[in-house]
């Protein structure tokens, strides 16, 4: 029987936190490679420091010589990102950041895994478990405390971005514990706040003052309680932040980009990755998935898990597990799932139209519990393969 009363916290980390603004510049350079050829090889990484952004690993055009051209444009990607993050600081300014670009042509080795594979389909670029997840815990169907944990970050970077609140920097991070009761969020108890500010002279106080009209606006009105504990820039000053005050490096905020630890993690990153990466592509196709199958009315609460081989096309394994609330035996589910998709690399990349530029967006605040966007962006957020499942069972 799943536990029904309990506190669980989940935290999430703003566009300023310097892994991600390695994510977002990693994914701005995939961007650009997949704007140029849809089927562009990406595999890009980023570090940044101090006045320092190195970025490396491997990229693939048809063409060598429009190869060598988009080489040349890493520069400019990664100046334009960092200035969209708001990075105008001493020690990490999007004009005067030193950028070297180790980027190099894809492995031969790499591409024949997946352009040549075992089973004469479009193989999987490398061996891996993904794993999906969706819960009706919130009207996005997603984990409470994670998603609470984004809306703070998200709202406080529009307020910091039109000029409102201008005093508030690039760099946060905030913390979520919520109170369950019969399986139900009821109540924060918990509430941690860390964001970077320019003014010196401002106290935990003076910043808490600032910040909370505008976390009280994304609670419901009764989470926050007499009870509710506080704990805002609790170290004081927060005025050194983002690369210039830590490092960051491509992929390290995994939980952040997922499910806040509410559900299994096969352990991959998602950015830098073109979409024949199945770290990222299946694991997008696995919330799709669990997305439907909770929206279908299934399941209260759903995993799906995915797994591959390289240079082999279909997975190797489907699991689904409903924690004790489907209404259909999750046999039933593995069953149908694999009947309502195509669930081979490419496949997924054509269901949910992933050989597109859409990725920068997902860099920050999370990459599940999105609203799927006109242009292609978030499509495994969509919830139309509800009818199909249903018939599927």
């Amino acid at each position: 029987m799943t536990r029904q009363n309990y506190i669980f916290t989940s935290e999430s980390v703003s566009e300023g936190h310097p892994d991600k603004v390695c994510d977002q510049i990693s994914d701005a350079i995939l961007d650009a490679f997949l704007t140029e050829e849809p089927q562009a090889r990406v595999a890009c990484e980023t570090f940044a420091t101090t006045n320092r952004v190195v970025i490396g690993g491997e990229v693939g055009l048809s063409d060598q010589a429009r190869l060598t051209e988009y080489m040349g444009r890493v520069d400019d990607i990664a100046r334009a990102c960092i200035k969209g993050i708001g990075y105008e600081q001493e020690k990490f300014h999007h004009e005067t950041v030193e950028i070297t670009n180790l980027l190099h042509e894809q492995s031969a080795h790499i591409a024949q895994g997946v352009d040549a594979a075992v089973d004469k389909e479009e193989g999987a670029g490398d061996q891996g478990i993904m794993f999906g997840y969706a819960t009706t815990e919130t009207d996005d169907l997603m984990p409470a405390p994670i998603s609470f944990a984004h809306r703070i970050l998200r709202r406080l970077a529009e307020v910091r971005k039109d000029g409102t609140e201008p005093t508030l920097g690039p760099d946060a991070k905030s913390q979520v514990s919520l109170r369950y009761e019969n399986g139900k969020p009821v109540e924060v108890t918990q509430l941690v706040l860390s964001t970077q500010h320019s003014d010196d002279n401002q106290t935990s106080g003076d910043i808490r003052a600032l910040v909370e009209p505008y976390i009280r606006e994304v609670f419901p009105t009764d989470w926050l309680t007499d009870a509710t504990e506080w704990w805002i820039n609790p170290t004081g000053k927060f005025v050194i932040g983002g690369p210039g005050g830590d490092a960051g490096l491509t992929g390290r905020k995994i939980i952040v980009d997922t499910y806040g630890g509410a559900a299994p993690h096969g352990g991959g990153a998602f950015s830098g990755k073109d979409p024949t990466k199945v770290d990222r592509s299946a694991a997008y196709a696995a919330r799709y998935l669990a997305k439907n199958i909770v929206a279908a009315g299934m399941a209260e609460k759903c995993t799906i898990q995915l797994s591959y081989a390289i240079g082999i096309s279909r997975p190797l394994s489907i699991y689904a597990d409903t924690y004790g609330t489907g209404q259909v035996h999750e046999a039933e589910i593995e069953r149908a799932v694999a009947k309502v998709m195509d669930l081979t690399p490419r496949g997924i990349r054509e269901h949910l139209e992933l050989n597109k530029p859409i990725y920068q967006r997902t860099a920050a605040y999370g990459h599940f519990g999105r609203k799927p966007e006109a242009d292609g962006g978030f499509s495994w957020e969509k919830t139309d393969l509800v009818e199909a499942l249903k018939k599927a069972v």
